[in-house]
């Protein structure tokens, strides 16, 4: 009977309901898709903002010299780079994806910057991570909580392997407050994303689903009630762009 009910439990997909079990398969196929051109597609679809909603992000992380750092769903880099010039040689940052081709990718991008010697690359589930207890001083993820299947999961994940004091940092598209920007936004994003995907990436439907993605990923405050479910504290959420974005943080007691 639970497996029954396991196959027949369904979630979202963008706007579209999928079988639970096949979530992370079509999310897979997505950055498959669009791993080569993620960097300039990104550069485009925020006119270069991202790079400092990143920064400030990493600026108010509290990460320190010496620090060892998890970043999840790491993408192309970005965010293990600015890790690990604040760890420094005594730190360690671990830069995780669940995809394959987006980590060769953000491997790669390390290498080219020369982020060495301090960053070490793995495949990890969110949900399920391959990591012992109490392990770091500060759990990252970046634009890549609203793929995951089950968000609690990751959660609880994420403040399983943190160290008592460890932090939990969340940045991620989030609710627009104004509503004269929403609607501006939303029809940035169903207007020109698909077309600016199949333009430069030749996938339109990649950039439909992702920006479909975001309206289907808990506001501000409901993401900040499940990191308190799982069992974080003070939790804490700071709107970026008039909450296009939002920083969540955590810490483990």
């Amino acid at each position: 009977m639970a497996n029954d009910q396991q196959q027949d439990a369904t979630t979202h997909f963008g706007y579209r309901e999928v079988r639970t079990s096949d979530k992370a398969g079509l999310v897979r196929g997505v950055f498959d898709s669009v791993a080569d051109n993620y960097d300039v597609m990104n550069d485009l679809m925020s006119l270069g903002v991202h790079r400092l909603w990143k920064q400030h992000f990493m600026a108010r992380s509290g990460i320190r010299t010496g620090d060892r750092v998890l970043d999840l769903a790491g993408g192309t880099g970005d965010i293990a780079a600015l890790a690990a010039k604040r760890v420094g040689s005594n730190g360690r940052v671990i830069f995780t994806d669940i995809n394959q081709a987006m980590l060769v990718r953000g491997r790669a991008r390390l290498e080219d910057r020369g982020v060495v010697g301090n960053v070490s690359p793995a495949i990890a589930d969110a949900e399920a991570l391959p990591f012992a207890d109490r392990q770091f001083d500060a759990v990252t993820i970046a634009f890549g909580l609203r793929n995951v299947t089950n968000q609690p999961a990751a959660l609880a994940e994420m403040l399983r392997v943190l160290k008592r004091g460890g932090r939990a940092l969340i940045l991620e598209f989030s609710r627009v407050q104004s509503e004269p920007l929403r609607k501006l936004y939303d029809g940035y994003s169903f207007g020109v994303l698909p077309v600016l995907g199949r333009l430069v990436a030749g996938d339109s439907d990649s950039y439909q689903y992702l920006a479909e993605s975001i309206r289907k990923h808990p506001p501000q405050e409901e993401l900040a009630q499940m990191m308190r479910d799982v069992g974080f504290e003070s939790v804490r959420y700071q709107d970026l762009s008039g909450g296009i974005v939002a920083i969540h943080s955590g810490v483990r007691a």
